[in-house]
Protein backbone atom coordinates (compact mmCIF):
# COMPACT_ATOMS: atom_id res chain seq x y z
CA UNK A 1 0.00 0.00 0.00
CA UNK A 2 2.85 2.12 1.06
CA UNK A 3 4.84 1.44 -2.22
CA UNK A 4 1.48 2.11 -4.42
CA UNK A 5 1.05 5.54 -2.66
CA UNK A 6 4.75 6.90 -2.95
CA UNK A 7 4.39 5.60 -6.58
CA UNK A 8 1.05 7.91 -7.09
CA UNK A 9 2.65 10.45 -5.31
CA UNK A 10 5.73 10.06 -7.45
CA UNK A 11 3.49 10.42 -10.55
CA UNK A 12 1.52 13.84 -9.43
CA UNK A 13 4.90 15.32 -8.72
CA UNK A 14 6.15 14.51 -12.21
CA UNK A 15 2.81 16.60 -13.77
CA UNK A 16 3.67 19.35 -11.08
CA UNK A 17 6.78 20.09 -13.04
CA UNK A 18 5.68 20.17 -16.85
CA UNK A 19 8.29 19.94 -19.45
CA UNK A 20 7.67 23.09 -21.41
CA UNK A 21 8.87 21.73 -24.88
CA UNK A 22 6.43 18.41 -24.52
CA UNK A 23 3.49 21.02 -23.66
CA UNK A 24 4.04 23.26 -26.14
CA UNK A 25 4.30 19.99 -28.74
CA UNK A 26 1.76 18.83 -27.74
CA UNK A 27 -0.75 22.04 -27.80
CA UNK A 28 0.59 22.38 -31.31
CA UNK A 29 -0.33 18.36 -32.40
CA UNK A 30 -3.58 19.07 -30.67
CA UNK A 31 -4.32 22.65 -32.41
CA UNK A 32 -2.97 21.50 -35.33
CA UNK A 33 -5.19 18.22 -35.22
CA UNK A 34 -8.35 20.22 -35.93
CA UNK A 35 -6.79 22.20 -38.64
CA UNK A 36 -6.42 19.55 -40.41
CA UNK A 37 -9.31 17.68 -40.42
CA UNK A 38 -10.72 21.51 -41.62
CA UNK A 39 -10.17 21.17 -45.22
CA UNK A 40 -12.13 17.35 -45.39
CA UNK A 41 -14.85 18.84 -43.67
CA UNK A 42 -15.10 21.53 -45.85
CA UNK A 43 -14.44 20.01 -49.21
CA UNK A 44 -17.38 17.19 -48.45
CA UNK A 45 -19.63 20.48 -47.85
CA UNK A 46 -18.10 22.26 -50.78
CA UNK A 47 -19.13 19.36 -53.19
CA UNK A 48 -22.39 18.60 -51.80
CA UNK A 49 -21.27 14.58 -51.78
CA UNK A 50 -18.90 12.53 -50.40
CA UNK A 51 -17.92 10.63 -53.52
CA UNK A 52 -14.50 9.06 -53.63
CA UNK A 53 -14.60 7.94 -49.89
CA UNK A 54 -14.84 4.71 -49.33
CA UNK A 55 -17.83 4.35 -46.61
CA UNK A 56 -15.99 1.02 -45.10
CA UNK A 57 -12.56 3.45 -44.65
CA UNK A 58 -15.21 6.02 -43.02
CA UNK A 59 -16.76 2.57 -40.60
CA UNK A 60 -13.19 1.46 -39.90
CA UNK A 61 -11.95 4.91 -38.85
CA UNK A 62 -14.50 5.91 -36.66
CA UNK A 63 -14.59 2.57 -34.82
CA UNK A 64 -10.88 2.54 -34.45
CA UNK A 65 -10.89 6.70 -33.11
CA UNK A 66 -13.56 5.38 -30.56
CA UNK A 67 -11.80 2.32 -29.61
CA UNK A 68 -8.33 4.84 -29.59
CA UNK A 69 -9.94 7.11 -27.66
CA UNK A 70 -11.63 4.42 -25.14
CA UNK A 71 -7.69 3.20 -24.66
CA UNK A 72 -5.99 6.37 -23.69
CA UNK A 73 -8.58 6.50 -20.97
CA UNK A 74 -8.28 3.47 -19.51
CA UNK A 75 -4.25 2.84 -19.53
CA UNK A 76 -2.48 3.16 -16.32
CA UNK A 77 -0.74 6.78 -16.87
CA UNK A 78 -4.15 8.25 -18.07
CA UNK A 79 -6.15 6.93 -15.02
CA UNK A 80 -2.94 8.30 -12.94
CA UNK A 81 -3.33 11.40 -14.44
CA UNK A 82 -6.77 11.90 -13.71
CA UNK A 83 -6.76 10.74 -10.01
CA UNK A 84 -3.61 13.52 -9.77
CA UNK A 85 -5.86 16.34 -10.80
CA UNK A 86 -7.28 16.65 -7.67
CA UNK A 87 -3.59 17.18 -6.30
CA UNK A 88 -2.78 19.66 -9.05
CA UNK A 89 -4.15 23.18 -10.09
CA UNK A 90 -6.11 23.59 -13.90
CA UNK A 91 -3.07 23.91 -16.08
CA UNK A 92 -1.22 21.13 -14.53
CA UNK A 93 -4.15 19.22 -15.06
CA UNK A 94 -4.67 20.06 -18.34
CA UNK A 95 -0.56 19.70 -19.16
CA UNK A 96 -1.16 16.02 -17.79
CA UNK A 97 -4.31 15.19 -19.89
CA UNK A 98 -3.11 16.57 -23.41
CA UNK A 99 -3.20 13.08 -24.60
CA UNK A 100 -6.39 12.31 -23.43
CA UNK A 101 -7.51 15.57 -25.23
CA UNK A 102 -4.95 14.68 -28.88
CA UNK A 103 -7.39 11.16 -28.81
CA UNK A 104 -10.81 13.24 -28.15
CA UNK A 105 -10.22 15.68 -30.71
CA UNK A 106 -9.20 12.82 -33.12
CA UNK A 107 -12.70 11.05 -32.02
CA UNK A 108 -14.27 14.03 -32.72
CA UNK A 109 -13.47 15.33 -35.60
CA UNK A 110 -13.22 11.78 -37.66
CA UNK A 111 -17.04 11.43 -35.95
CA UNK A 112 -17.87 14.48 -37.86
CA UNK A 113 -16.98 12.71 -41.18
CA UNK A 114 -19.39 10.00 -40.55
CA UNK A 115 -21.63 12.50 -39.99
CA UNK A 116 -20.92 14.44 -43.22
CA UNK A 117 -21.09 11.30 -45.18
CA UNK A 118 -24.08 9.95 -43.96
CA UNK A 119 -25.81 13.42 -45.06
CA UNK A 120 -24.00 13.65 -48.15
CA UNK A 121 -23.04 9.99 -49.60
CA UNK A 122 -25.61 10.40 -52.30
CA UNK A 123 -24.48 12.28 -55.78
CA UNK A 124 -27.34 13.80 -57.15
CA UNK A 125 -27.18 16.94 -55.15
CA UNK A 126 -23.93 17.63 -55.78
CA UNK A 127 -21.95 20.39 -56.87
CA UNK A 128 -20.06 19.52 -58.93
CA UNK A 129 -19.95 18.50 -63.15
CA UNK A 130 -21.84 15.02 -63.41
CA UNK A 131 -18.84 13.71 -65.23
CA UNK A 132 -16.85 13.64 -62.32
CA UNK A 133 -18.74 11.60 -60.36
CA UNK A 134 -17.17 8.43 -61.39
CA UNK A 135 -19.24 5.08 -60.48
CA UNK A 136 -22.54 4.98 -58.48
CA UNK A 137 -22.98 6.13 -54.96
CA UNK A 138 -23.26 4.07 -52.37
CA UNK A 139 -26.58 2.22 -51.55
CA UNK A 140 -28.52 4.17 -48.80
CA UNK A 141 -28.73 0.41 -46.95
CA UNK A 142 -24.96 0.42 -47.24
CA UNK A 143 -24.79 4.33 -45.44
CA UNK A 144 -27.22 3.58 -42.86
CA UNK A 145 -25.41 0.19 -41.59
CA UNK A 146 -22.28 2.45 -41.35
CA UNK A 147 -24.09 4.37 -39.15
CA UNK A 148 -25.78 1.84 -36.80
CA UNK A 149 -22.31 -0.12 -36.67
CA UNK A 150 -20.15 2.63 -35.66
CA UNK A 151 -23.17 3.54 -32.78
CA UNK A 152 -22.96 -0.04 -31.53
CA UNK A 153 -19.52 -0.24 -31.61
CA UNK A 154 -19.47 2.90 -29.51
CA UNK A 155 -22.07 2.00 -27.04
CA UNK A 156 -20.54 -1.31 -26.22
CA UNK A 157 -16.91 0.37 -25.84
CA UNK A 158 -18.81 2.86 -23.01
CA UNK A 159 -20.72 0.16 -21.53
CA UNK A 160 -18.00 -2.25 -21.21
CA UNK A 161 -15.27 -0.49 -20.19
CA UNK A 162 -17.77 1.28 -17.32
CA UNK A 163 -18.16 -2.55 -16.25
CA UNK A 164 -13.88 -3.07 -16.40
CA UNK A 165 -14.00 0.18 -14.40
CA UNK A 166 -16.57 -0.82 -11.71
CA UNK A 167 -16.76 -4.33 -10.95
CA UNK A 168 -13.48 -5.39 -12.80
CA UNK A 169 -10.81 -2.78 -12.14
CA UNK A 170 -7.79 -5.23 -11.82
CA UNK A 171 -8.59 -6.12 -15.49
CA UNK A 172 -8.99 -2.52 -17.09
CA UNK A 173 -5.33 -2.27 -18.11
CA UNK A 174 -6.14 -5.57 -19.75
CA UNK A 175 -8.99 -4.11 -21.06
CA UNK A 176 -6.87 -1.04 -21.78
CA UNK A 177 -4.77 -3.01 -24.11
CA UNK A 178 -7.13 -5.06 -26.06
CA UNK A 179 -8.79 -1.50 -26.77
CA UNK A 180 -5.24 -0.12 -28.14
CA UNK A 181 -5.20 -3.42 -30.18
CA UNK A 182 -8.11 -3.34 -31.69
CA UNK A 183 -8.17 0.34 -32.47
CA UNK A 184 -4.25 -0.27 -33.94
CA UNK A 185 -5.58 -3.25 -36.55
CA UNK A 186 -8.60 -1.28 -37.49
CA UNK A 187 -6.46 1.54 -38.53
CA UNK A 188 -4.28 -1.09 -40.20
CA UNK A 189 -6.95 -2.30 -42.59
CA UNK A 190 -8.95 1.15 -42.40
CA UNK A 191 -6.74 2.84 -45.72
CA UNK A 192 -7.17 -0.34 -47.83
CA UNK A 193 -10.71 0.68 -49.14
CA UNK A 194 -9.64 3.87 -49.81
CA UNK A 195 -6.60 2.84 -51.35
CA UNK A 196 -8.86 0.65 -53.58
CA UNK A 197 -11.43 3.45 -54.24
CA UNK A 198 -8.61 5.93 -55.22
CA UNK A 199 -7.15 3.64 -57.00
CA UNK A 200 -10.04 2.67 -59.41
CA UNK A 201 -11.09 6.13 -59.24
CA UNK A 202 -7.77 8.04 -60.99
CA UNK A 203 -8.61 10.19 -58.13
CA UNK A 204 -9.24 11.65 -54.89
CA UNK A 205 -12.99 12.43 -55.49
CA UNK A 206 -13.75 14.51 -51.87
CA UNK A 207 -11.13 12.94 -50.02
CA UNK A 208 -8.67 16.04 -49.13
CA UNK A 209 -5.05 16.04 -50.01
CA UNK A 210 -4.33 19.24 -47.74
CA UNK A 211 -5.43 17.42 -45.29
CA UNK A 212 -3.71 14.38 -45.82
CA UNK A 213 -0.34 16.28 -46.75
CA UNK A 214 -0.73 17.40 -42.69
CA UNK A 215 -1.97 14.82 -41.04
CA UNK A 216 0.92 11.82 -42.47
CA UNK A 217 3.24 13.77 -40.65
CA UNK A 218 1.78 15.14 -38.18
CA UNK A 219 1.07 11.03 -37.64
CA UNK A 220 4.66 10.27 -37.00
CA UNK A 221 4.95 13.23 -35.21
CA UNK A 222 1.96 12.38 -32.43
CA UNK A 223 3.42 8.81 -32.25
CA UNK A 224 6.39 10.42 -31.54
CA UNK A 225 5.18 12.34 -28.38
CA UNK A 226 2.95 10.00 -27.31
CA UNK A 227 6.18 7.36 -27.09
CA UNK A 228 8.01 9.93 -24.95
CA UNK A 229 4.73 10.45 -22.50
CA UNK A 230 3.92 7.05 -22.19
CA UNK A 231 6.91 5.19 -22.73
CA UNK A 232 7.46 1.66 -24.57
CA UNK A 233 4.59 0.23 -21.90
CA UNK A 234 2.53 2.86 -23.90
CA UNK A 235 2.92 1.05 -27.34
CA UNK A 236 -1.45 0.13 -27.50
CA UNK A 237 -1.19 3.67 -28.11
CA UNK A 238 1.03 5.20 -30.13
CA UNK A 239 1.51 2.01 -32.45
CA UNK A 240 -2.01 3.32 -33.53
CA UNK A 241 -0.41 6.77 -35.16
CA UNK A 242 2.22 4.99 -36.37
CA UNK A 243 0.37 2.41 -38.68
CA UNK A 244 -2.24 5.14 -39.29
CA UNK A 245 0.40 7.57 -40.67
CA UNK A 246 2.13 4.99 -43.09
CA UNK A 247 -0.87 3.44 -44.75
CA UNK A 248 -2.36 7.36 -44.71
CA UNK A 249 0.83 8.02 -46.77
CA UNK A 250 -0.05 5.41 -49.48
CA UNK A 251 -3.25 7.36 -50.14
CA UNK A 252 -1.70 10.84 -50.14
CA UNK A 253 1.03 9.07 -52.46
CA UNK A 254 -1.51 7.64 -54.97
CA UNK A 255 -4.02 10.97 -54.78
CA UNK A 256 -1.31 13.10 -55.57
CA UNK A 257 0.18 11.16 -58.38
CA UNK A 258 -3.15 11.11 -60.29
CA UNK A 259 -3.58 15.15 -59.57
CA UNK A 260 -0.50 15.67 -61.27
CA UNK A 261 -1.04 13.26 -63.63
CA UNK A 262 -4.97 14.81 -64.61
CA UNK A 263 -3.00 18.25 -64.78
CA UNK A 264 -0.31 17.25 -67.12
CA UNK A 265 -3.44 15.83 -69.07
CA UNK A 266 -4.81 19.37 -68.98
CA UNK A 267 -1.69 21.08 -70.06
CA UNK A 268 -1.00 18.82 -72.89
CA UNK A 269 -5.02 19.06 -74.16
CA UNK A 270 -4.45 22.55 -74.17
CA UNK A 271 -1.11 23.22 -75.82
CA UNK A 272 -3.01 21.22 -78.69
CA UNK A 273 -5.71 23.50 -78.81
CA UNK A 274 -3.60 26.69 -78.78
CA UNK A 275 -1.29 25.03 -81.36
CA UNK A 276 -4.82 23.99 -83.17
CA UNK A 277 -6.09 27.38 -83.20
CA UNK A 278 -2.51 28.87 -84.71
CA UNK A 279 -2.75 26.09 -87.17
CA UNK A 280 -5.85 27.09 -88.57
CA UNK A 281 -5.62 30.72 -88.17
CA UNK A 282 -5.24 31.13 -92.26
CA UNK A 283 -8.72 28.94 -92.59
CA UNK A 284 -10.12 31.29 -89.92
CA UNK A 285 -9.85 34.33 -92.14
CA UNK A 286 -12.26 33.07 -94.66
CA UNK A 287 -16.14 33.11 -93.96
CA UNK A 288 -17.34 30.20 -92.63
CA UNK A 289 -20.81 28.62 -92.80
CA UNK A 290 -21.58 28.81 -89.22
CA UNK A 291 -22.92 25.52 -87.74
CA UNK A 292 -26.34 25.26 -87.00
CA UNK A 293 -27.29 22.41 -84.44
CA UNK A 294 -30.85 20.89 -84.56
CA UNK A 295 -33.31 18.68 -84.77
CA UNK A 296 -33.81 17.60 -88.10
CA UNK A 297 -35.82 19.44 -90.66
CA UNK A 298 -36.16 20.19 -94.40
CA UNK A 299 -32.68 21.19 -95.90
CA UNK A 300 -31.27 19.70 -93.04
CA UNK A 301 -28.78 17.21 -95.72
CA UNK A 302 -28.12 20.86 -97.56
CA UNK A 303 -26.53 22.45 -94.35
CA UNK A 304 -29.55 24.91 -93.96
CA UNK A 305 -30.84 26.46 -90.72
CA UNK A 306 -34.72 25.39 -89.83
CA UNK A 307 -37.17 27.80 -90.61
CA UNK A 308 -37.17 31.54 -88.66
CA UNK A 309 -33.72 31.65 -88.90
CA UNK A 310 -32.69 35.24 -88.32
CA UNK A 311 -29.87 36.35 -90.81
CA UNK A 312 -30.64 33.63 -93.44
CA UNK A 313 -28.48 35.35 -95.71
CA UNK A 314 -25.22 34.26 -93.57
CA UNK A 315 -26.48 30.51 -94.09
CA UNK A 316 -26.92 30.78 -97.53
CA UNK A 317 -24.42 30.04 -99.95
CA UNK A 318 -26.01 30.60 -103.10
CA UNK A 319 -29.41 33.08 -104.20
CA UNK A 320 -31.10 29.65 -104.78
CA UNK A 321 -30.37 28.75 -100.88
CA UNK A 322 -31.52 31.61 -99.71
CA UNK A 323 -35.09 31.69 -101.91
CA UNK A 324 -35.18 28.12 -100.50
CA UNK A 325 -35.30 28.93 -97.02
CA UNK A 326 -37.52 31.74 -97.34
CA UNK A 327 -40.07 29.01 -99.54
CA UNK A 328 -39.77 26.73 -96.48
CA UNK A 329 -40.90 29.54 -94.26
CA UNK A 330 -43.50 30.64 -96.31
CA UNK A 331 -44.88 27.14 -96.09
CA UNK A 332 -44.25 26.30 -92.17
CA UNK A 333 -46.32 29.82 -92.04
CA UNK A 334 -48.98 28.23 -93.71
CA UNK A 335 -49.18 24.81 -92.10
CA UNK A 336 -49.25 26.82 -88.31
CA UNK A 337 -52.47 26.78 -86.54
CA UNK A 338 -51.15 27.43 -83.11
CA UNK A 339 -52.90 30.51 -82.26
CA UNK A 340 -49.69 32.08 -80.04
CA UNK A 341 -47.04 30.16 -82.51
CA UNK A 342 -48.88 31.78 -86.00
CA UNK A 343 -46.35 34.77 -87.24
CA UNK A 344 -48.68 37.97 -87.64
CA UNK A 345 -51.27 37.82 -84.76
CA UNK A 346 -53.19 35.67 -81.90
CA UNK A 347 -55.80 33.56 -82.60
CA UNK A 348 -56.67 30.73 -84.89
CA UNK A 349 -56.10 31.28 -88.34
CA UNK A 350 -58.64 29.09 -89.24
CA UNK A 351 -61.51 31.26 -87.78
CA UNK A 352 -62.64 34.54 -88.72
CA UNK A 353 -63.04 36.71 -85.75
CA UNK A 354 -65.16 39.63 -85.64
CA UNK A 355 -64.81 42.79 -83.60
CA UNK A 356 -67.70 44.28 -81.71
CA UNK A 357 -68.14 47.78 -80.13
CA UNK A 358 -70.14 47.79 -76.48
CA UNK A 359 -72.17 50.78 -76.82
Amino acid sequence: MEISSALHHAECDSLRTPRYLELVISILILVGMLISYLPQHYRIISRGTAQGISPYFVLLGTTSATSGFANILTVAQSREAMQCCQELDHFQCAAGLLGVAQLGMQWACFALILVLFLIFFRYRDANVPFDELDGESPKWQTAVGVGLVCVIHGLVVVILTGVFTIALPDHLTAWANFLGIMAAALAAVQYFPQIWTTYRLKHVGSLSIPMMCMQTPGGFLIAASLYARLGPEGWSTWAIYLLTALMQGCVLFLGVYYEVQARREEGSFSSRGISGFHGSSHDAATPQRPSAPRTYSEGWERGLPGPFTGHPERYAETEEDLEDIREREERAIARENQPLLRPGGIGNPRKTYQSTESG
